[in-house]
């Protein structure tokens, strides 16, 4: 795992010779050995057809590299690194991945291991209409990041996240604000709980829930506040 939790607001990755990583731009705190920071212009692993696609999308949250540089020794002979990362004060969550797909919004990225393949998801595809309007209901828009692989990533949220489990037998239901990002063959969809009561504001003002079923693991944060 390249990262290393220091407290709820800040990781730390170790860069090692060969291998690269990437973080949102400002997110880096502080470093210690000889690392390197390039805008990104491809779009991670997946590309420049994924950078357009994202783009297009509007989620292409600018990038940096992080590499060691080549040549590069410290007094012990090896070429590592250790990179500091935070944003804002948000908490943020370590997300191992080992072969699942992520989906998350490009804005809570803070970095993520070069070993992962990002791309952009079209929401409708894990939930029809309903996944559109999920988007526009929470301000995520039309479109949501995905990163494939085995690596890490690491997400930022409000106040600190629990992770749920989902199986085929037993869907969990989120409020859409409290939803940070989920992994696994899973599928949403947004369902309505509007009576007679909402419709004159007496109702609990939980209109909304997104519904998440198939197998895999929902994050959701300790706040209805975007970032």
């Amino acid at each position: 795992m390249p990262f290393t939790v220091l407290n709820s607001r800040m990781v730390e990755a170790r860069i090692e010779p060969g291998r690269r990583m990437f973080s949102q731009r400002g997110a880096m705190l502080a470093y210690r050995g000889e690392v390197s920071f390039t805008p990104n212009i491809q779009g991670g692993q997946g590309g420049i057809g994924s950078m357009i696609g994202r783009r297009i999308a509007g989620e292409a949250t600018p990038l940096m590299t992080i590499e060691v540089p080549q040549g590069r020794d410290d007094q012990s002979g090896a070429r590592t690194a250790t990179v500091m990362f935070g944003h804002g004060g948000h908490h943020v969550e370590v997300i191992d991945l080992t072969g699942e797909t992520l989906y998350v919004e490009a804005d809570r990225l803070l970095a993520f291991d070069g070993s992962l393949e990002q791309g952009t998801m079209f929401m409708g595809s894990q939930g029809g209409v309903m996944g559109m309007v999920r988007g526009q209901v929470t301000g995520q828009g039309l479109f949501t990041t995905t990163l494939k692989g085995h690596g890490s990533a690491a997400v930022m949220a409000h106040g600190g996240v629990i992770q749920l489990p989902i199986t085929p037998q037993r869907p969990v239901h989120v409020d859409p604000q409290a939803y940070v990002a989920h992994r696994g063959e899973v599928r949403n969809r947004l369902s309505t709980a509007l009576g007679w009561r909402d419709m004159v504001g007496r109702g609990s003002g939980e209109a909304f829930q997104l519904e998440l079923s198939g197998q895999g693991t929902v994050y959701v944060q300790a706040s209805e506040e975007k970032l």
